[in-house]
């Protein structure tokens, strides 16, 4: 049964960081290509950050250059590692694996 798991959300300053947390269980994340989306009140579910079964990792450009995908294969984890954070990431966030998703993570990013 796959479980995905996120956490390490929180209320946080602008320019601060935070790192977030996806536990999953039910599968081996160094098999799957997964992700990390996020979703602002009244907006669409945005892609943030993708890595391979390989470890090819991908950033929206939003991101890129404060945010940091990483896996780590003992922990069976994934993690998201934000920085410089801005009011305009504040958002939910939620783990992917196919077609499952956590109950994700609200970052909410004061000015």
């Amino acid at each position: 049964q796959v479980q995905l798991v996120e956490s390490g959300g929180g209320l946080v300053q602008a320019g601060g960081s935070l790192r977030l947390s996806c536990e999953a269980s039910g599968f081996a994340v160094r098999l799957k290509t997964m992700g990390w989306y996020r979703q602002a009140p009244g907006k669409q579910r945005e892609l943030v950050a993708t890595i391979t079964r390989a470890g090819s990792i991908n950033y929206a450009d939003s991101v890129k250059g404060r945010f940091s995908l990483s896996r780590d294969n003992a922990k069976n984890t994934l993690y998201l590692e934000m920085n410089s954070l801005k009011p305009e990431d504040t958002a939910v966030y939620y783990c992917n694996v196919w077609s499952y998703w956590g109950q994700g993570t609200q970052v909410t990013v004061s000015s």
